[in-house]
């Protein structure tokens, strides 16, 4: 129990020093002269091309959108516009910001006029005992069927795949359950990013393969390098006791540089960029759940038994109502709901302000012209400061997911001496 304890301590301990030195670190990093020109430099690149091309999903920009509403208002008198159908397509900012943090099953890309340009994906729908494959540009982006099936436009199945009547419309409802394996936008961008992040991390790999003991890798090895040893220093070993870290070194430098990069990549709102990748709960489920089996994988004899049976604690709170491993089991269980929980909401919360901003120079347009002129020099300002925080989140979401997970493997690892 002592020894238990004594790590447990211990853990909490390094978390606080950790925690301070990467907070000067970061700080020392920040002021670094070249750092900030780099990243000031980026995001003002991002917030000038999110106002140029305003995310996917924003870039609806039907004749009806963009014009404000006195314009909107004159066009249908003059007959240029159906009334019914500016009410339809009016400006919906809550629409197209929850639209863009969910899924989809194609790429959007860009809008010219009322016409629509995007990627199409491959649907791959099980049914029945049938399976169906066909292109998601067969659904006209909701607007149609195709062999009985179509996109929901409400309900809690809204944007996924529905089985519906002869009438193309109307949802069936004696249907079955779909099993539903096509590639969406998120799949394609997480294989996207997947084979980029192989791709260079071989070669960074193979560089270092070619130098020797007295050779220094140049360009973007060189990048790479002080996160693979902060990772390994500021982390792994932190965290985890020297003679168990290398085990685990491979899965926390994996998951850090994945939820890193696709975190960079959805600050881009063109393609391959603007997805919301690490924001989407099937992601960081599948995530946490990683680190949740490779913690009890490798788990030793002593964390499983202070688990079930904690030496040191009275038998009455153990036997006959196993009041302690029960708390023990539902800790097991909280913490990678909580790895998962952090790391979508504040991804998605991210994505979700830079577009309320985005929007509001189309809503103030609606109401007037000008007001949409005024108001939007002060939004690109925000937007490139947002950009610029939104990197310094990046890499500390990735830092936190990776630090707790390395927090996890070194308490199911624990030494059985002080």
């Amino acid at each position: 129990m002592t020894n238990y304890l004594h790590t447990f301590e211990t853990a909490k301990a390094n978390a606080a020093v950790i925690l301070l030195n990467q907070g000067g670190m970061i700080f020392h990093a920040l002021i670094c002269r070249k750092f900030v020109h780099t990243c000031f430099g980026g995001a003002l690149l991002v917030g000038l091309l999110l106002v140029i091309f305003p995310g996917q999903g924003l870039g609806s920009t039907h004749l009806v959108q963009v014009a404000t509403g006195e314009e909107a208002i004159g066009m249908a008198a003059r007959g240029e516009l159906d009334p019914e159908m500016v009410k339809e397509h009016a400006f919906d900012a809550r629409t197209i910001i929850v639209d863009h943090v969910l899924d989809t099953y194609d790429w959007h890309l860009f809008d010219v006029g009322q016409r629509s340009f995007s990627i199409p994906l491959p649907m791959i729908l099980f049914y029945e005992g049938k399976l169906y494959l066909f292109s998601s540009s067969r659904f006209e982006h909701g607007y149609a069927a195709h062999r009985g099936f179509r996109i929901a436009t409400e309900g809690h199945l809204k944007g996924r795949a529905i089985r519906v009547l002869s009438d193309g419309i109307t949802p069936d409802p004696e249907a079955s359950y779909i099993w539903d394996l096509s590639i969406t936008r998120n799949v394609l961008a997480v294989f996207l990013s997947s084979a980029i992040l192989c791709l260079v991390l071989a070669g960074v790999g193979r560089r270092y393969r070619r130098c020797n003991v007295y050779t220094i890798p140049k360009g973007f090895p060189a990048l790479l390098e002080p996160f693979i040893i902060f990772v390994r220093d500021q982390i792994a070993l932190m965290a985890i006791w020297p003679r168990h870290y290398l085990q685990f070194l491979p899965y926390l430098l994996t998951v850090f540089f994945f939820i890193f990069f696709n975190n960079l990549l959805g600050l881009l709102p063109i393609f391959p960029g603007g997805s919301n990748v690490t924001g989407n709960i099937s992601v960081t489920f599948v995530l946490a759940m990683f680190t949740f089996f490779t913690t009890h994988w490798f788990a030793n004899r002593t964390y499983w038994q202070h688990m079930f049976n904690m030496p040191g604690v009275p038998m009455f709170l153990k036997f006959p109502i196993p009041i302690l491993p029960v708390i023990e089991v539902a800790g097991a269980l909280i913490k990678p709901f909580v790895l998962m929980i952090r790391l979508m909401a504040n991804i998605t919360a991210g994505h979700m302000v830079i577009l309320s901003l985005t929007s509001l120079i189309f809503v103030l347009g609606t109401v007037s012209i000008y007001m949409g002129y005024a108001i939007s020099p002060l939004t690109v300002v925000f937007l490139i400061f947002l950009n610029f925080l939104k990197i310094l989140v990046a890499f500390l979401q990735a830092y936190i997911f990776t630090l707790f997970s390395a927090f996890f493997f070194g308490m199911a690892v624990p030494e059985t001496h002080p």
